[in-house]
This record gives structure tokens, sequence and C-alpha cells, in this order.
């Protein structure tokens, strides 16, 4: 059986407050809560497996957002002496210890963290240390390969990615031309392997005119716009600008140039109306 994952197990025997599941070790519970109905002894159930406030094993149907050996971006619910409490989609919060933390935490907060299976208590724990888990051995692909991307931590200079799921990279503000949230996965492409061998990284294809890139995500924000019409134009303060859409000032008047020659907006000094909304 794994503990912090998904395991198909039979159904044993039935009692008043649910079900017992038999694995090899022993039988466990899953609350009558989480029985699909019209289950019967001998069925076998999907079930994800852990611990429950009192250390027993028991089963249920719900979806976690994260399994054991994952990364995960979850919200804080709880703080103690001991360490935080992470949403994960089940009723008993997971356990980040206060040893696995890069900082202290607040309810409310996201924390990128990894899970995995505590050898010495054989309990599911969380580390904020996610680097940690990370291989060492050299980034198997090249420059221009494409890459699952999580969006694990903002840094002053940009956005640390985990890569593949594997290792670690780096997507710069300046090259970010939408907003971006802790959990986000998307796919980018491997713009050169340092020394150290971490990745510098992108979200556009290798030679894709940034221009183009960013006149593109200003397209979709004035899509979505009330009327086709965005208040930003070529006068807006910077931080006006990153703040709504993203991109550098510089970038934005380039997106705005594109889209001019293509016809598709009217220009304002603190606004941009889209053009031929039905293209």
């Amino acid at each position: 059986m794994n503990l912090g994952d998904f395991n198909d197990l039979e159904v044993a025997r039935e009692v008043d407050f649910g079900m017992y599941l038999t694995s090899d070790d022993g039988d466990l519970l899953i609350p009558r809560k989480y029985i699909p109905a019209g289950t019967l002894v001998g069925d076998v159930l999907r079930v994800f497996v852990y611990r429950d406030s009192e250390d027993r094993l028991i089963a249920t149907t719900l979806e976690p957002y994260v399994r054991v050996g994952q990364f995960a971006a979850l919200t804080v619910r709880d703080v103690s002496s001991t360490g935080a409490f992470l949403d994960w989609g089940l009723e008993k919060d997971l356990f980040l210890p206060y040893r696995n933390q890069r900082r202290n935490l607040r309810p409310g907060e996201r924390a990128t963290v990894f899970v995995y299976l505590d050898d010495t208590t054989d309990r599911l724990v969380a580390s904020a240390k996610w680097e940690w888990f990370l291989l060492n051995e050299p980034f198997p692909g090249k420059v221009g390969d494409a890459a699952d991307l999580f969006v694990a931590e903002e840094t002053d200079l940009g956005y640390k990615m985990i890569v593949d799921g594997t290792h670690q990279g780096l997507v710069y503000h300046n090259e970010v031309f939408r907003p971006l949230r802790l959990g986000d996965v998307l796919t980018g492409y491997v713009k050169q392997v340092r020394p150290d061998g971490k990745l510098d990284l992108s979200l556009q294809k290798p030679g894709y005119d940034e221009a183009l890139a960013a006149s593109e995500t200003l397209l979709s924000y004035l899509r979505s716009a009330p009327n086709g019409l965005l208040p930003l134009g070529d006068k807006s303060e910077p931080d006006d600008i990153y703040r709504r859409v993203g991109m550098s000032k510089k970038v934005f008047k380039k997106a705005l140039g594109a889209l001019y020659k293509q016809g598709l907006v009217q220009l304002a000094p603190e606004h941009t109306q889209l053009l031929n909304q039905g293209e």
C-alpha cells in the first residue's frame, strides 16, 4: 500500500460508521461520508490513504491537491509552536514543521512545498525547502527545448521555476508578459544552461520576437476589457503598466506599436481602444 497516494483496495466489511478496506498493512477505515453510493463488500475502491489526527491509517475518495513525492503551492491554514498547517484538500491539514520552513509563515500565505514520507514517524510532511528535492545531475535537455515549468517563488530578479519536476530555473521579470502566481504550471523554453547547473528560461519560443509575444498578450487583455478599452497608454506610469499587464513600459510601447501597425487599436495618451473586436 502506498501512503500518501491512491490505492485500489477491496472492501472487507461494513460497519455503522463506514467500511473497512483490506491492505497489506492491515484493514483501514473509509468513513461513510466518502463511500460511493451502491458500494458493496467485495468491491474495489480507488482511495487516497493518509493518517488521521490520531495517527491511524484512513482512506478517502477526496482528491488532495498534492500527493507524496510532488511539489505544490499550498495555503497556510494555521501555525503553532511546532510548525504550520497547510490546506491540501483533506480534513486533516498537512504539517509543515518549523525545521522545514525557510521563514516564519502566517495564516493565509501560500508556500511552495514538497511532500514526503518521514522515515522516523511514518507520517506525511511538507518541506518549504523544495530545492533540496531537486536532482543534482546535469539537466538532460539542451538550449531551445520546451519544458514544463512550475512557478515556485518570486524574487527580485524574477520567478524561480521547477523545471520538469527535477531542476531549477529562472524567468527574469522583464520577460514575463502576464501575471504569474505560485503554483501556476506552464510551458517554457531553455535559454541557457548555467555552469552551476541552473537554467535561464523563457516563456516564449527561442527566436520569437519580444514585441510580437507582448502584443499577443496585450491583445488578450484588450479583448477581455470592458468595451475593449484598456486604461493604459503611451503616457501611463511604468508601475501602472506593470501592475496591470505584467510588462515593462518599453515592451508595452513595442506591443502597442505592433498592434497599431495591424490596425487593431486606437491610441490615446492614457488609454488604448481595441478596434475590429469581431476579428
